[in-house]
């Protein structure tokens, strides 16, 4: 399951994350983070079943959390299947199928907002 982390370093500089690996002993995997010198978000995988275990850890810490339950969205009525956000997707995403229509592995999605930016239609809209 993929979880938005915000935070504020107002509440103090402590390693948020390994300090929830180590009381909780669940593997995190960090897929994407921007950390600025008062505040950051991170974008975090963590397996379904401790995600709530996780995610009280990082609330006890002070930190916001967000479900994020999909990824990109695509509008199949605007997609024209022209592949543009295959070649600028930096987590292969969106791949063709034999009929070379296209496809998605929402679960590989990091949110970067490449594939949104590049679409000449519009067709694909991040979720956040």
């Amino acid at each position: 399951m993929k979880l938005l982390v915000k935070f504020s370093r107002k509440k103090g500089s402590e390693p948020l994350i390994a300090k929830a690996v180590l009381e909780t002993g669940v593997l995190i995997n960090v897929e994407r983070a921007y950390i600025e010198s008062m505040a950051g978000e991170v974008l975090i995988d963590v397996p379904d079943s401790d995600a709530e275990k996780v995610s009280m850890n990082l609330k006890e810490s002070g930190a916001g959390i967000e479900v994020l339950e999909d990824s990109v969205i695509r509008d199949e009525k605007e997609c024209i299947d022209c592949g543009e956000c295959i070649s600028i997707c930096p987590q292969e995403v969106f791949y063709f199928n034999e009929d070379w229509s296209l496809q998605m592995r929402s679960e590989k999605c990091v949110l970067c907002g490449k594939c949104t930016i590049a679409c000449p239609h519009g067709a694909l809209k991040l979720l956040q």
